[in-house]
């Protein structure tokens, strides 16, 4: 609950502080028609197969959303590493003329990037650490559109991440009362707290829907230096409680890197048997559902 709290607390604040018109402006817009865009936003990879993976929800996504008349484009931006980036694509939205943007974060939970960076990438939030409109060591360009910006919730804010895990784990196991479950995230030091939230919430789910006991997760990304130890001791751990461990990446996309080079590394390097494929939440028909249910549900209430 303090989660969802504070995910509606940050979209609420988004939306509020992109209302700043007088009562006058907002009568004379009133009288005719918006024109309201969707952006999805992912995080960027330099692996063109994570960044394909995006595309194709936009593709997948795309007619349907259109076919609500009150929205009127549809398009994909990369936070960072490759464009096009949301910079370039809020200019866009400025330069035909939308008066609206809906933008939906492809991202698990509330994170850094979800609550700090696209915010600022969008202009709706400020950070004086910010320079010459570049936030990072990436230099991400900052720019904040004519075009009023509403952010929708991360993933986790449904049951999305849960029925995809259900679905992986029931794909890859045999013999539930003898298997161990290994989740593998990204992490995020900042909001560690939500990130373990997220776990432990699938984790539960799990034993209920699978019927795994032995259930616990490690992390891959910069929190841990993106070493494969966190994900070697996971196993391990699970080793000594079940004959069998499912290694499940909690990953959005399928990035060569994370998938092959860190959690491929460390299950080899484990002696045992252990059930792991190289894959990731996408492909997955019920987020693309939820891409096109949260932007028709916005665009309703605009």
């Amino acid at each position: 609950m303090k989660k969802l709290n504070n995910v509606l607390i940050i979209v609420f604040s988004l939306m509020l502080f992109s209302c700043g018109t007088s009562s006058k402006e907002k009568k004379s817009s009133e009288k005719e028609e918006k024109k309201i865009g969707v952006l999805l936003v992912n995080h960027g990879s330099v692996a063109k197969s994570w960044r394909n993976m995006l595309l194709d929800v936009e593709d997948q996504v795309k007619e349907e959303i259109l076919s609500n008349p009150k929205i009127d484009k549809v398009t994909t931006a990369f936070m960072e590493y490759t464009e096009p980036s949301i910079a370039t694509r809020m200019k866009e939205f400025d330069a035909e003329g939308f008066d609206e943007v809906i933008v939906v974060p492809i991202f698990l939970t509330v994170s850094s990037h979800y609550s700090h960076d696209i915010p600022v990438i969008l202009g709706v939030s400020s950070d004086p650490k910010s320079k010459d409109y570049m936030i990072g060591k990436e230099k991400i360009e900052v720019y904040k559109a004519k075009a009023r910006v509403i952010i929708t919730p991360p993933l986790d804010y449904s049951t999305i991440l849960k029925k995809n895990v259900e679905r992986r784990v029931k794909a890859l196991s045999k013999d539930a009362e003898n298997e161990g479950v290994l989740l593998v995230a990204y992490g995020d030091a900042q909001y560690n707290q939500q990130w373990e939230e997220m776990v432990d919430d699938i984790g539960k789910y799990l034993k209920i829907k699978t019927g795994h006991e032995s259930i616990a997760y490690s992390w891959c990304g910069h929190l841990v230096g993106y070493s494969i130890d966190p994900t070697v001791e996971g196993i391990e751990q699970l080793m000594e409680l079940e004959d069998n461990v499912i290694v499940i990446p909690i990953l959005v996309g399928n990035d060569p890197y994370f998938q092959e080079k860190i959690i491929q590394k460390a299950v080899d390097q484990v002696s045992g048997n252990v059930l792991y494929i190289q894959d990731a939440i996408l492909p997955d028909a019920n987020l693309n559902k939820w891409v096109i249910d949260i932007s028709n549900k916005i665009a309703e209430s605009l």
